[in-house]
């Protein structure tokens, strides 16, 4: 009789150790999955947010190429608001995907970009990271 309420139990219990094994086994899959789409994500949000601090920056050290042969009082301050946003770039976290002020640090450059414009007259003057299809 022994024998038999053993097979009596695998039968009734195989529905629940088939769901664990089955829970298991999605779980391992949608955690690998998940990893991949995370650092998909992370690789094309890190290249956009690249790409846009790297054209503040050509901007910035074209425009200091252009100041550096002025010398009036006007493009003095011009050149100091330029080399306010280059070295709020140099000092920018490229490496450090962890930083918890990343986003407060990128605004910050967006703003000073924005001042720069402003005291070049350029308006509305914006730029936009690359989509890729």
């Amino acid at each position: 009789m022994a024998g038999s309420q053993d097979m009596f139990d695998a039968i009734v219990m195989a529905d629940e150790r088939f769901h664990g094994e089955g829970f298991q086994e999605g779980y391992e899959e949608g955690s690998s999955l998940g990893i991949l789409e995370g650092r998909q994500y992370g690789t094309e949000h890190g290249a956009r947010i690249a790409s846009e601090i790297g054209c503040y920056q050509g901007f910035a050290l074209a425009w200091k190429c252009l100041l550096h042969s002025s010398a009036g009082e006007k493009d003095s301050r011009k050149m100091k608001v330029v080399e306010a946003l280059i070295g709020m770039i140099e000092k920018f976290p490229y490496d450090d995907p962890t930083y918890d002020k990343l986003h407060e640090d990128l605004d910050k450059i967006r703003g000073k970009f924005k001042q720069v414009c402003s005291s070049f007259s350029l308006g509305n003057a914006r730029v936009e990271p690359e989509r890729s299809p």
